[in-house]
């Protein structure tokens, strides 16, 4: 029984070739202009919370494979917003330990995204934010899944609608649905 749960270990495919030079750098504008869309908003607002890490992550699929299902528009908002609200949630109405209530937001956040089809991987790091990120964010309460958490991911998916768009590769067009 061990020795076939190690063997599941190995792996055995090949790594996959890199991607064409175009479809790296159609990534790069996308991920730079999103990101820095959301800084510039971030700095327009007085909280000055819309760059969250998670952000990043979403970056990394809405830009470099905005063709997979959790790159979608359906699952970059559903999961952060759903994820966010999860994660303010357990923080206000469960008292415990950071390591407790951040274990409880995210894997509650994995089993709200998968019943609602919005699995969006970065949603967990969102969920996680919610929890420490310290006062900032915990005075705002529920403002954090509307500010910055589904304002940010719509900026970033109005990027995602353009720079996926401007390619001539019929392949990289975005979404491949909404809902």
């Amino acid at each position: 029984m061990i020795e076939t749960w190690l063997n599941r270990m190995r792996g055995g495919e090949r790594c996959p070739p890199r991607k064409p030079f175009s479809k790296i750098a159609w990534s790069w504008l996308g991920a730079f202009v999103g990101i820095y869309a959301v800084a510039l908003l971030s700095r327009l607002t007085s909280t000055n919370l819309f760059l969250i890490g998670s952000f990043g992550a979403s970056a990394v699929l809405i830009y470099g494979a905005p063709q997979v299902e959790f790159a979608q528009p359906r699952n970059l908002l559903g999961g952060h917003i759903i994820s966010a609200a999860i994660g303010v949630t357990v923080f206000k109405l469960i008292p415990g330990d950071t390591a407790l209530l951040g274990a409880l937001a995210v894997s509650l956040s994995i089993v709200a995204m998968h019943f609602t089809r919005t699995l969006h991987p970065p949603g967990g790091a969102t969920a996680l934010i919610a929890v420490i990120g310290g006062s900032r964010v915990h005075d705002i309460g529920y403002l954090f899944v509307l500010t910055p958490v589904a304002t940010g991911a719509l900026v970033m998916l109005l990027v995602a609608l353009a720079v996926n768009n401007l390619s001539r590769n019929p392949r990289r067009h975005y979404p491949r649905y909404w809902f």
